[in-house]
């Protein structure tokens, strides 16, 4: 269990990483953007992001 959890959290960075280096403008951009709203709408979308993600996972397994 701990192997396949420090491999997905690898996959994370590799996917982070990918953005920055890819899109470094477009990165900065939305950044900005997001410091316009409010935490409480960011925490909303951090949320769903979560669920999406273990619906996803569930599916795969």
């Amino acid at each position: 269990m701990p192997r396949e959890l420090y491999a997905a959290l690898c996959l994370v960075l590799v996917v982070e990483g990918l953005l920055l280096f890819a899109a470094p403008r477009g990165w900065q951009a939305m950044v900005r953007e997001a410091m316009k709203l409010p935490p409480r709408i960011l925490r909303l979308c951090g949320a769903g992001a979560m669920v999406l993600g273990l619906l996803a996972l569930r599916l795969v397994h």
